[in-house]
């Protein structure tokens, strides 16, 4: 396998039914394949829980676990730790609110025994309302926290952030947070399932139970004087007469920025990184290592670190012969 030749690579999603899950992921995207009710379409996943396979081409039916020990920083890049991919790529649509939940960071998910988690939220178009990311003011501690649950006050503590599409909001590990009912969402994250809930807002689970809470390990990471986030949104750094690039948000776990697309583009390969594609708006063709890809908007596709030179060709899709394409970057 190492020895093939690399080439953009799309895998089958994996879905996730959670029950503020809605119905978005299939009537925006065009799928056929998703649960009735589908929270989250994993897009690139090195999980047990959930393992990507790949699509097309001549590597199809392969596991994204088994590609990165083969082919190791030829995929990856050599920015890469050594271990499983090390994100998470997701799409998420939030028909009813989240629960209202915290993930451990670097520094102290050793000691709740969990792996740390940063993500970043953009939203997608056609996403409505905003997400809770952070306090208000300065808590004091678990005990304000509990007195704001139980008398029903707990939105007063939190800081509330608006999202207009296009918009995206950054949430570190301890940063407590929900996601507001409306909400279609691109996460990119740490590769982590770590989440730990302090208050479901009084609803049923499966089997009509409440779903259960982790009260014990999120008191213990969440940030107390986290006084919350605010919008981000792209700030060009790049224009030639094919795209413009916008950076979104650099972090030491990822950097994501923005390609606006109007004509066929050449970009080099860098041996640092793997690029991820995610095509918001229009249709883009993905040439490289002797294959061409189409991807229609809502298509998630990775570009090896080793893959070399990649056309990327807007407007090739079915979108009606507009000549242009929104796509979400994302390296190391």
């Amino acid at each position: 396998m190492a020895g093939k030749d690399l080439y953009p690579l799309t895998f089958t999603p994996v879905y996730r039914d959670y029950v503020w899950g809605g119905d978005r992921i299939a009537r925006r995207f065009g799928r056929t394949d998703t649960p009735a009710v589908c929270a989250e379409s994993w897009e690139i996943a090195d999980r047990p829980e959930g393992m990507s396979v790949v699509a097309s081409g001549h590597l199809a039916g392969e596991a994204l676990d088994g590609l990165v020990r083969t082919m190791g920083a030829r995929l990856v890049g050599t920015a890469a730790k050594p271990g499983p991919f090390p994100l998470l790529i997701k799409i998420l649509d939030a028909a009813d609110r989240t629960s209202f939940q915290v993930h451990p960071s670097d520094d102290h998910a050793a000691i709740v025994d969990g792996e740390p988690k940063t993500e970043m939220w953009y939203a997608l178009p056609g996403s409505e309302g905003g997400v809770w990311a952070g306090f208000r003011t300065s808590v004091e501690g678990p005990d304000v926290l509990d007195r704001a649950i139980r008398g029903g006050v707990l939105e007063q503590l939190l800081s509330y952030v608006p999202l207009r599409p296009g918009d995206a909001v950054f949430i570190p590990g301890g940063r407590a947070h929900a996601i507001g009912a409306g909400c279609l969402l691109l996460e990119i994250q740490q590769n982590s399932d770590t989440t730990y809930r302090v208050f479901d807002w009084g609803r049923q689970g499966e089997g009509g139970k409440p779903r259960p809470l982790h009260l014990e390990q999120a008191m213990k990471v969440i940030r107390w004087d986290d006084l919350g986030a605010r919008p981000l949104r792209p700030r060009k750094v790049e224009e030639t007469e094919a795209y413009r690039r916008s950076e979104i948000h650099v972090c030491p776990h990822f950097s994501i920025h923005r390609l606006e697309l109007s004509a066929p583009a050449r970009f080099e390969g860098d041996p640092r990184s793997f690029r991820a594609l995610f095509v918001e708006k229009g249709s883009l063709c993905a040439e490289g290592g002797g294959e061409a890809l189409e991807l229609p908007a809502g298509t998630t596709c990775l570009l090896p670190a080793a893959l070399g030179e990649c056309r990327l060709v807007p407007g090739t899709a079915g979108d009606g012969g507009e000549n242009a394409a929104r796509v979400i970057e994302i390296t190391l």
